[in-house]
């Protein structure tokens, strides 16, 4: 029989290994006149809760496409992706949308910043779009926690590289998501700031307990994953 402080570890144990995230057998393909271009084949992953993975392959390989998939910002011609076991496949638009915008946040090499607004109203209107409760002092405590509370009034051409892929995060992870997926988030960064945004970015799944997909050419990135995956012509190698 179980002891109750048995039963909260058990209980512990099998929250930190439930599935976050499962492909099964995903396709991706686009028709180009009588030419198939075959990007994906028969990728099949799971995520845990918690986990880090770091997906790898030459430029063309279909990386980035799949992370686009895992976000629902791509169909899958054929194969399953389920999101919490959610079918998103069998999701309306606006369903995929709501799960991307609460659960998933998205970090982009080239960090897609609205220029015309400041380092605070990027990382806040995330938060508004969503309702959330004083957006600005979420958004402040965001970008204070990662070095930049003297840039919050500063618009994306006024900032560094390094500091815009930081409101990047910021807004990225605002949502609290169950799942950040990080597409190349150190390719355009020095080799200082790429070592400022990895430590950044994995301190913050482990304090917070979410799982990260981070796609990379970089082996010293990779290697800071739990697992990696290597892509190579559309397939896991």
């Amino acid at each position: 029989m179980l002891t109750r402080h048995s039963s909260i570890i058990l209980i512990i144990k099998l929250l930190f290994m439930s599935t976050l995230l499962k492909l099964k057998k995903v396709n991706l393909k686009y028709q180009t006149g009588k030419e198939v271009i075959k990007v994906l084949q028969n990728i099949s992953i799971e995520t845990k809760t918690k986990e880090t993975i770091s997906i790898v392959g030459e430029s063309g390989s279909g990386k980035t496409s799949l992370i686009m998939l895992i976000a629902g910002l791509e169909k899958a011609t054929s194969g399953k992706i389920f999101f919490q076991d959610r079918d998103i496949a069998k999701l309306k638009e606006d369903e995929v949308s709501e799960i991307r915008r609460k659960h998933i946040g998205i970090i982009f090499q080239s960090f897609y910043l609205i220029p015309n607004y400041t380092a605070l109203e990027n990382v806040a209107l995330t938060l508004e779009l969503n309702k959330f409760t004083k957006p600005n002092e979420r958004a402040k405590e965001l970008l204070d926690r990662f070095g930049l509370k003297h840039r919050l009034h500063n618009l994306p051409s006024q900032l560094s590289g390094g500091e815009q892929q930081r409101v990047a995060i910021a807004r990225a992870i605002a949502m609290k998501p169950e799942l950040i997926l990080a597409d190349e988030p150190t390719g355009n960064l020095d080799s200082d700031n790429s070592v400022m945004i990895a430590d950044i970015l994995f301190k913050y799944v482990k304090e917070e307990g979410s799982s990260l997909i981070i796609v990379t050419h970089d082996p010293k990135l990779a290697n800071r994953a739990k697992r990696k995956i290597k892509i190579k012509d559309g397939n896991i190698a």
